[in-house]
């Protein structure tokens, strides 16, 4: 699971930027976005440099579930 979804609301990024940035199809990161599909560690490095943000922002700890 990841909150790629919350960080580009909390910073106001529309996913058709971050795919364009990404050089991926707009499908490709809404499956990010959604939980439906998870990203590489490569890709999530390069979304976290993209966004500006700690890779560990991107993440959803298994910790706070319990």
């Amino acid at each position: 699971m990841n909150r790629i979804k919350e960080v580009l609301e909390e910073k106001g990024i529309k996913q058709v930027w971050l795919a364009d940035k990404l050089g991926k199809s707009f499908n490709t990161v809404n499956g990010y976005v959604q939980n439906r599909n998870q990203p590489s560690l490569e890709i999530l490095y390069e979304i976290a440099e993209i966004l500006s943000v700690d890779i560990s922002e991107l993440l959803i700890s298994n910790t706070n579930s319990k």
